[in-house]
């Protein structure tokens, strides 16, 4: 990218330019010093553990071009007289609008993604969908804040005919900050539940994912889910142009249903792939998904419908779909000796939670089931009651074992007496004694489910389980 000193100024608020005064010219934008190269712009951030001032002498003799900073690093005397500094008041901010100025000047059609449950899912499955038609650009897995959704969004071309970045948030005002970056043309809300809320304030959930329709692109589509009344009613309190997917059956353009695992899916990923029925404004399609289960309707749905927006044809969508594969720690089924592993330890939530022990448990068919789960972080005073809620549906499910992980246990266990579960209820924080409760089961297969927030680190618990029975031979004594 170049930029001329009026657009250092005007686009990222720069006060001060200090160093080489002409056009600033640069390859790559970086917040990591480890990673800048030759000819780099590098951004000097303050975090809570570094401050990126302090390396930006050592960024200078790696090579970088451009530093955009808060204060000068070098007090007046830069190793390079080479080097560009853009002092602004907040570096994160204008990191922001520097990857908006790119977007302003890309050619791609954006979509814009966020919602409780399954967000990074969806933007990962219609990224490959989109890839059908053309060069397609997204954010890698959830860097989805304001300093991982800018530098996304830089390391795209701006060549490319779509880009799908995600938007996550935590406080108020992060979608406010983040739509005013990304400004896209579609902007896919694609469902509501608990999840952060200890950070927002109480105007609820579907407010705050809603306030990314508010800063679509001129012409830009709303697309939303209609199986969330509270969220319809703040995307009309929005946004005018407005499109809607469902995954129960409710009467708008775009529809999708679950018609049953794939016959042939059996094999080294559990047989996982499912067969869904879509409805694209009109017309009916059959595709086949990555995942099985009635909670996959409304990624499908919501992969349809942004892809059937951007112009794609059904055809085109289930061929997208047929080939796609889901990131990792999300949903990856896996065998291990007898034992069917599902590993979604990437994150959870109350509503993503129960999507997936009503998945497994649809899988399972009746057989032996087991649950290594973790605590759900960042759901302040709603804490308990949701824990209670998991354990009393976890009650439902005929599982032989729940392992546990984390805080709240006292509130799943709670759920769990209340549901009237008569199988087993285990607190882990090793993987030794995690390991030897299993073993004591007695089970030769089971369909076993690893998912918890990811301060519980369930990735630990689920290679272990991995190391410990790939090959071990077990004997069923239930």
């Amino acid at each position: 990218m170049q930029l001329t000193p009026n657009e250092m100024r005007e686009a990222l608020g720069a006060g001060a330019i200090l160093g080489a005064q002409g056009d600033a010219t640069f390859a790559a934008v970086r917040s990591d010093s480890r990673k800048v190269a030759p000819g780099d712009l590098f951004v000097c951030i303050r975090g809570e553990r570094f401050d990126g001032h302090d390396f930006a002498a050592d960024v200078v003799r790696q090579g970088a071009r451009v530093l955009i900073a808060e204060r000068d690093p070098f007090n007046g005397e830069c190793p390079s007289a080479d080097v560009t500094i853009m002092v602004v008041d907040d570096s994160v901010k204008a990191l922001g609008r520097l990857a908006n100025l790119h977007r302003m000047r890309s050619k791609a059609r954006v979509v814009g993604v966020t919602g409780t449950a399954g967000k990074t899912t969806v933007k990962e499955l219609l990224a490959q969908v989109l890839g059908v038609r053309g060069d397609t650009a997204r954010n890698p897995l959830n860097l989805n804040n304001q300093i991982g959704l800018p530098l996304s969004m830089l390391e795209a071309t701006g060549n490319e005919s779509f880009w799908v970045m995600e938007a996550g948030i935590s406080q108020p005002q992060d979608m406010d900050e983040l739509g005013a970056v990304l400004r896209p043309d579609i902007g896919l809300v694609l469902n509501v539940g608990q999840g952060h809320v200890a950070g927002l304030g109480d105007r609820g959930v579907a407010y705050y994912k809603s306030r990314l329709l508010a800063h679509l692109a001129e012409g830009g589509t709303g697309l939303v889910c209609a199986d969330y009344d509270d969220l319809v009613r703040e995307a009309r309190s929005v946004c005018r142009r407005l499109q809607f997917f469902s995954a129960s059956g409710r009467g708008v353009g775009y529809r999708a249903a679950y018609d049953g695992p794939v016959a042939d899916a059996a094999g080294s990923d559990g047989g996982v792939r499912g067969r869904y029925r879509v409805w694209l404004d009109g017309s009916v399609h059959e595709v086949v998904a990555p995942f099985r289960g009635a909670f996959g309707a409304e990624n499908v749905a919501a992969v349809a419908a942004a892809a059937h927006l951007c112009g794609l044809s059904g055809e085109e969508i289930a061929a997208g779909l047929a080939e796609a594969v889901l990131p990792r720690q999300r949903f990856a089924c896996a065998t291990v000796g007898g034992f069917v592993c599902i590993d979604d330890t990437y994150n959870a939530n109350p509503l993503s939670s129960a999507r997936m022990v009503e998945a497994v448990t649809e899988m399972a068919a009746g057989g032996p089931l087991v649950f290594v789960l973790g605590e759900m972080l960042e759901l302040g005073e709603e804490a308990a009651d949701a824990h209670e809620r998991l354990g009393r549906q976890l009650a439902t499910t005929g599982a032989r074992a729940v392992f546990w992980k984390g805080g709240n246990a006292e509130a799943v266990a709670m759920g769990l007496r209340l549901g009237g579960y008569g199988g087993l209820f285990c607190a882990v924080d090793d993987t030794a004694s995690f390991v030897d409760r299993f073993a004591s089961l007695g089970l030769a297969s089971a369909h076993v489910l690893f998912k918890g927030s990811r301060g519980n680190r369930l990735e630990v618990l689920r290679a272990a389980f991995g190391d410990a029975f790939a090959t071990a031979e077990v004997h069923d004594a239930l």
